[in-house]
């Protein structure tokens, strides 16, 4: 059974030492899995015994597209009023427990490795049915409408039924699951899972204008941020803005994979 890296909470005792890999830069950021402790996170309106890492938020100058969530639903907890903003839309993915969803008239038990995509204005809730936590992944974007369509329709996925697509000259090694199909144009944002064997890497430094959220379900890796080869491992998260240098090379013995956001499909908006 696949394991989803997940905030471990908690708290260090006294004789830690308290330095770490995290690190904010201007064209990237860290916040490894040890620094994702009970006192960073935050409680939310209308959640009901629900807290919440967030991982990621816009920053003028920085990443600004979108918002990045690491909710636990303790027993009985969750939302009925999850969205605070009508122009949002939300992919949601479930890494341990199995939350109860509703969207629009449905009724939905999800379970690890299930990807739920949201679209603006849509009805839903959230909540645990169960005596164990649930930890789910949240992502917030307000969505951008393309002239003459409408916008996507909800549905809601398990990453098993996604066929990895192979990226060209790899025999496999690097390969991407894609959650939305990348030439319907109504998506304004894509949620993947990337996947690489050990060994396998990015072969170039990418540098492009989409933005990143970057949660590292399973495995290690070698990463590439701008000039800086980092070290990282489940559970981390690397927070990357436009045109920021990457690329990796998985380390260990099993998948390296981890759960990818991006924006697409629109053009930049032109501001005096």
């Amino acid at each position: 059974m696949t394991r989803y890296a997940f905030p471990p909470g908690g708290h260090p005792g006294q004789n830690q030492n308290p330095e770490s890999t995290a690190v904010f830069t201007e064209a990237y950021a860290v916040i490894p899995a040890s620094v994702q402790r009970d006192i960073v996170t935050s409680f939310l309106p209308r959640w009901v015994d629900t807290r919440a890492w967030i991982l990621a938020r816009p920053l003028t100058g920085f990443a600004e597209t979108f918002a990045q969530y690491a909710l636990e639903l303790a027993p009985g907890g969750g939302s009925s009023e999850p969205e605070p903003d009508v122009h949002a839309e939300a992919a949601l993915f479930v890494a341990h427990g199995t939350p109860r969803l509703t969207l629009g008239q449905g009724r939905f038990d999800l379970r690890p490795g299930h990807y739920v995509y949201i679209p603006a204005s849509a009805v839903w809730t959230l909540w645990n049915p169960t005596d164990e936590t649930c930890g789910v992944h949240w992502i917030r974007k307000r969505y951008r409408r393309m002239p003459d369509a409408s916008p996507p329709e909800a549905y809601i996925l398990h990453e098993t039924d996604v066929e990895p697509a192979s990226m060209p000259d790899c025999d496999g090694r690097w390969a991407t699951q894609r959650f939305a199909d990348p030439f319907d144009m109504r998506h304004d944002m894509h949620v993947n899972i990337v996947n690489f064997q050990p060994g396998a890497r990015i072969p170039f430094a990418e540098t492009h204008v989409m933005e990143h959220g970057l949660y590292i379900l399973e495995g290690t890796a070698e990463y590439l941020l701008n000039k800086d080869w980092v070290t990282v491992g489940p559970g981390d998260f690397l927070w990357l803005r436009a045109y920021c240098p990457q690329a990796c090379i998985a380390t260990g013995d099993g998948p390296f994979r981890y759960l990818l956001y991006k924006d697409v499909n629109r053009h930049p908006e032109l501001k005096l």
